[in-house]
């Protein structure tokens, strides 16, 4: 049974984040807002439900372990696992300049996080910095690149021409199905984690992150298949920042988190340490080719297997 809640729960976020985000993205065309404002402000959140209504439930049934690991794992899992999967498909060797920036932005927010689990929890303060950060860089994203970004983000938002009463429904399903798809994993996740006799923050790390990450991977696929390695970095490294500064922000704000000693020795020091090799990557134009990411593929399977040693 518990494979089933966990199953459905990752098919319910699924198609939860599509309906919603089809939906906010109509709405937000029929009353006429910006292009680049539905690219980053919207896109970005809609794409970002799945892990957040999974972290906070978990952080309010007491389940921590997971609500962290969910975007740690997450952030390893977009940089080894599908970045490495669709630079095999593609190789990666341009995107778009505004990501040099980004990226800073991107090291930046998982330097602040390993700070900030030294204090053991991360309350609601910490929470409210991490939202105001987040603020300060979208606001400052808009006005340094309003020109190149509102063209690039024409080409990536699909325009969508709904009545009124699908819009509707488009969105109320899509919250009520992430709602429930969130539960149905939370669940599944801890009694799977009991009963295999392994740590939430585990199940958590692997299960869960690579199961609210599934957007991003379709995504990336999808902009792989069509040769837009541009789109394709510029979705992870925007998921990585808002992973952090909006899915841990606001989870603390509405429940403070407490933090496993393993996530500041193990888990959080990978994380950075894998964000800052894909950020080298990009920084020094080397790109990732198909040897590259195969060499990430294997280093994901390494950390998964020692996740269960540590």
């Amino acid at each position: 049974m518990d494979y089933l809640f966990v199953a459905g729960g990752l098919v319910g976020l699924y198609f939860g984040a599509e309906w919603l985000l089809r939906g906010a993205i109509a709405v937000a065309q029929k009353l006429a807002i910006p292009t680049l404002i539905v690219s980053l402000v919207i896109v970005g959140f809609g794409t970002s439900m799945p892990e957040l209504l999974v972290s906070v439930r978990a952080a309010l049934t007491g389940s921590s372990d997971i609500a962290l690991g969910n975007v740690v794992g997450s952030n390893t899992a977009n940089i080894l696992l599908i970045v490495g999967v669709c630079a095999m498909i593609f190789p990666i060797t341009h995107w778009d300049k505004g990501v040099k920036r980004d990226t800073y932005v991107m090291i930046a927010a998982a330097v602040l996080l390993l700070g900030l689990v030294q204090f053991s929890t991360i309350g609601r303060l910490a929470g409210l910095l991490m939202v105001a950060v987040l603020i300060a860089y979208i606001l400052y994203a808009y006005f340094k690149g309003k020109g190149a970004i509102e063209e690039l983000a024409e080409e990536d938002v699909k325009h969508e021409t709904l009545g009124t009463g699908f819009m509707t429904l488009l969105i109320l399903g899509g919250l009520a199905t992430l709602f429930i798809g969130a539960e149905l994993l939370v669940r599944g996740a801890t009694n799977l984690a009991r009963d295999f006799g392994v740590s939430e923050a585990v199940i958590g790390l692997t299960v869960v992150a690579v199961g609210t990450s599934l957007p991003e991977l379709a995504t990336g696929i999808m902009s792989a298949m069509r040769k837009h390695s541009d789109i394709m970095i510029g979705n992870i490294v925007g998921s990585n920042i808002f992973n952090i500064l909006f899915i841990l922000g606001v989870t603390s704000v509405i429940q403070p988190i407490a933090v496993a000693p393993r996530f500041g020795s193990f888990d959080i020091p990978v994380m950075l340490g894998v964000t800052l090799g894909f950020a080298f990557l990009l920084l020094a134009h080397l790109g990732v080719r198909r040897l590259t990411a195969g060499a990430m593929l294997v280093a994901y399977v390494g950390y998964t297997v020692a996740l269960v040693q540590v």
